[in-house]
C-alpha cells in the first residue's frame, strides 16, 4: 500500500483564486452551437431557442466566463454578418473547420445565452484577415451606450444596452501555419501593440489576451512569447497558453502524467513573461491566460469521414472514458497550484465539441465523466489556495521523469466557512494512505469525502447509459486535533471538504 504526506497551515496562502480559472469555450465548430446550445424546436428550447436541459447543466457547472466565437474559426470570422435581422444574415463557408455558417446564432444572440448561463463573455477578434479597424469597430457595436454609428447599430437590432464584455482575446494561435492569416511574432506582435492601443484609447480598463505559443511544441516556442511580448507588453494583460492531451498509445502512466508537462509548460511560460518584465524595468505584471485545455484524441479518425460543407457537423465529438476525468482532475490541480498567475482558464470546449456536455438532437443531455472534477473544482475550489507541501512516492516516466502518485492541492474559502483538498491517486492498483497536516484552524470537522473511481478506466457515459461514471461518498476521512488520515481507492479523483468552524 502506498503512502503520502500532506501539510497545511492556513496563514500560509499561495494565491487567491480569480474564478474566471473554472472558465470554459464555445466556438463555432460542430454541434457546439447547432444542436447545442441552440435548438429551435426541442422540448426544452426556450423561445430563443437555446436548450434549457443545456442551460441547467451549464449553471450546474457555475462557469463564470465562455470564450467565443472561436478558436480557428475566428481568424475568418466576419462580425458583421453575426449581427442584425437574422434572415438578412449571411451563409459563410468556415475554412477553419469545412462548414457551413449560417449565422443564426450570432454576437447579440450569444450575449443572451450566456446571460442566461449566467457568465460573462470573453470575446476573440479576428487578427488572421482583419485588424485594427475590424477590432475596434466591434468593441465600439458591443460595449458604447449609444449616440455612436456602430453603437446605434446595435440599438437598431433591439439590444439597447450595451453588452459590456471586459475581456478581449487579440486573435487566436496565430503562430500556427494551420491559421489563416498566420503570421510571424514581429508581424503579429506589432499588430496585437496597435490593436491593443486602440481598444485601450476606447476604454483603458478592457483586459486583453495577447496570442501565445498555440503548444508547448511549437518550435517557436518560447521564443514567439518573448518576441509578441517585446512589442506589446506594455498594452496587454494576459498571454494565452494551449494545452491538449492525447492518449494514442494507451500508455496509461503516461497519459496520467500529462498535469506534469502542463506544468512545465507554465513554469516556462511564467519564466519568459518575467524575463521580458525585467528586461523593459516594467511595473506591469502580465498574467497568464489557459484558454484552451482537455483532453481530445477519440474523435480524430471519425472526424475524417465527416462530409465538408454542412450545418453544425459532428466534429470533435470525443465520448471520455474514466481515465479521462483522472487526467482532467490533474490539470485543475495545477491550474489552482498555478492560480496567482493563471487567472484566467477555459476547459475547451463546453457542449458536444470535446465537451463536460453531450446532447442528442432531439433528445437528452447528459455529463460526461469529465463533468465531474470540473463541476467539484468549481463549486469547491473557490477562495484561495494554500501552500500545500506533499511528499509521495513516485514512478519513472519515459516522458515526463518523475511522476508522483499523489497529485493534491487545498483551497480555503474564509466566507463559506470550507476547507477541501483535492487529490488524485494515479496508482492503478494500490490505495493511497494520505495522511495530513492542518495548522491554525479552530473546530476543524469532517463534512464530506467524495470520490470519482470505477473498475473500468476505459468506462464513459453515454445517451444509453449516462450514469455508468458518477461520483459517490466514501467514510474513510477521519481527523483528530491537527492530524488528518484517509484512504485514496487506486485510480481515484477526491475531493475532501473540510469545515473550519469559522468563517472570515
Amino acid at each position: 500500500m502506498l503512502s503520502a504526506r500532506i501539510r497545511l497551515d492556513r496563514e500560509f496562502v499561495r494565491s487567491t483564486i480569480d474564478d474566471r480559472l473554472f472558465g470554459s469555450f464555445i466556438e463555432h465548430l460542430g454541434r457546439a452551437v447547432y444542436g447545442g446550445i441552440y435548438e429551435p424546436g426541442h422540448p426544452t428550447a426556450d423561445r430563443d431557442g437555446f436548450r434549457g436541459d443545456v442551460l441547467g447543466l451549464v449553471r450546474e457547472l457555475a462557469v463564470p466566463l465562455v470564450r467565443y466565437p472561436g478558436g480557428n474559426y475566428v481568424s475568418a470570422f466576419n462580425w458583421e454578418d453575426s449581427v442584425g435581422p437574422v434572415p438578412d444574415r449571411p451563409r459563410r463557408l468556415d475554412l477553419a473547420w469545412r462548414s457551413v455558417e449560417p449565422n443564426t446564432v450570432g454576437l447579440d444572440e450569444f450575449a443572451r445565452w450566456a446571460r442566461k448561463a449566467g457568465s460573462e463573455v470573453m470575446v476573440a477578434l479576428n487578427l488572421g484577415t482583419r485588424g485594427i479597424d475590424a477590432a475596434r469597430n466591434l468593441v465600439e457595436y458591443c460595449n458604447h451606450p449609444g449616440g455612436s454609428r456602430w453603437s446605434d447599430l446595435r440599438r437598431t437590432h433591439g439590444t439597447a444596452e450595451p453588452h459590456g464584455f471586459k475581456v478581449w482575446c487579440l486573435g487566436n494561435e496565430m503562430d500556427g501555419p494551420w491559421q489563416v492569416g498566420h503570421k510571424t511574432a514581429d508581424e503579429y506582435g506589432r499588430l496585437a501593440w496597435e490593436v491593443a492601443k486602440a481598444l485601450k484609447l476606447f476604454d483603458p480598463t478592457l483586459q486583453l489576451v495577447a496570442c501565445g505559443s498555440s503548444h508547448s511544441r511549437m518550435p517557436t516556442f518560447p521564443d514567439w512569447e518573448a518576441t509578441v511580448l517585446d512589442h506589446c507588453y506594455e498594452s496587454v494583460d494576459f498571454i494565452s497558453l494551449h494545452s491538449y492531451f492525447k492518449n494514442h498509445e494507451d500508455d496509461l502512466p503516461t497519459f496520467l502524467g500529462e498535469s506534469v508537462e502542463m506544468d512545465r509548460f507554465i513554469r516556462t511560460v511564467i519564466g519568459t513573461v518575467d524575463f521580458v518584465k525585467a528586461r523593459k524595468r516594467s511595473r506591469r505584471t502580465v498574467n497568464l491566460s489557459f484558454d484552451e485545455w482537455n483532453v481530445w484524441f477519440h474523435s480524430e479518425n471519425a472526424d475524417k469521414s465527416v462530409a465538408p460543407w454542412t450545418v453544425g457537423p459532428p466534429l470533435l465529438e470525443d465520448i471520455y472514458t474514466f481515465e479521462d476525468a483522472l487526467v482532467v482532475g490533474c490539470c485543475l490541480i495545477t491550474l489552482l497550484r498555478h492560480a496567482e498567475r493563471v487567472r484566467i482558464a477555459c476547459l475547451a470546449q463546453l457542449v458536444n465539441v470535446i465537451a463536460p456536455i453531450m446532447t442528442a438532437t432531439g433528445g437528452p443531455a447528459w455529463r460526461q465523466t469529465i463533468f465531474y472534477p470540473f463541476l467539484h473544482a468549481s463549486a469547491f475550489g473557490r477562495g484561495e489556495v494554500l501552500e500545500t507541501l506533499v511528499k509521495s512516492p513516485v514512478y519513472e516516466n519515459r516522458k515526463h521523469g518523475e511522476v508522483p502518485y499523489l497529485e493534491a492541492i487545498a483551497t480555503l474559502n474564509r466566507a463559506a466557512g470550507e476547507l477541501v483538498i483535492f487529490a488524485v491517486n494515479r496508482s492503478p492498483a494500490e490505495p493511497l494512505v494520505l495522511e495530513g497536516t492542518i495548522a491554525g484552524f479552530a473546530g476543524l470537522s469532517v463534512h464530506e469525502h467524495l470520490v470519482l473511481s470505477h473498475a473500468d478506466r476505459k468506462a464513459a457515459n453515454t445517451r444509453e447509459h449516462p450514469d455508468a461514471v458518477v461520483p459517490g461518498r466514501l467514510d474513510v476521512t477521519r481527523l483528530e486535533g491537527e492530524a488528518l488520515t484517509t484512504r485514496l481507492p487506486p485510480l481515484s479523483w477526491n475531493v475532501i471538504r473540510l469545515r473550519t468552524g469559522d468563517r472570515g
